[in-house]
């Protein structure tokens, strides 16, 4: 089972006649940017939330880029079952906003913690190959130990940078925060 893809101009006029907009990103990347008026329900509560109180008015989710609700569609097919008429917006958050269409950003909450991890891992995968080329070679384990980790994370689902990051204090600003969207 899979849910419909609609254009976000689409969405944008179901929303106008009373559709509900879901975002299913994660807390940190709702605090950072968000669709004005979006509800928010992190993929990783899914299970816990009841779409039938919106029985009657189209759901319409949304991530970043589209790929975890393409991923994730017929979980979330499988959720609006019977409750209400669902959809999926082509290319997420991304595509509405090169639709020109309004978002919310706070850039006082820090950047996604994905991205943070991408960060670190690349640069310390960047330093450590430098100083192994022009300090000492054992300045090489650095990148193996950070490939290591992310084929860990990958395989695991548990990742040590996030883990850590996450306690980082420019990240305790996000728990402290009060998110101004409604959630579902």
């Amino acid at each position: 089972m899979s849910l419909p893809k609609i254009s976000p101009l689409s969405a944008k006029r179901l929303l106008d006649q009373g559709a509900i907009l879901v975002d299913i990103r994660e807390a940190d990347e709702h605090a950072r940017e968000k669709v004005i008026g979006a509800h928010h329900l992190p993929l990783s509560k899914l299970d816990e939330a009841d779409l039938a109180l919106h029985e009657g008015k189209p759901v319409i989710f949304h991530c970043k880029s589209g790929a975890r609700t393409m991923g994730n569609a017929s979980r979330l097919a499988q959720k609006a079952s019977g409750a209400c008429e669902a959809f999926i917006i082509e290319g997420g958050l991304d595509a509405w906003k090169k639709a020109g269409l309004p978002v919310v950003t706070d850039r006082r909450q820090p950047i996604e913690l994905q991205r943070q991890v991408q960060i670190g891992a690349g640069g310390l995968t960047l330093l450590g190959t430098v100083l192994g080329l022009t300090v000492s070679p054992w300045f090489f384990t650095v990148p193996i130990f950070v490939g290591t980790g992310l084929i860990t994370a990958g395989v695991t689902g548990f990742c040590g940078m996030a883990r850590i990051l996450m306690r980082a204090p420019w990240n305790k600003v996000a728990d402290r925060a009060p998110v101004q969207a409604k959630t579902v």
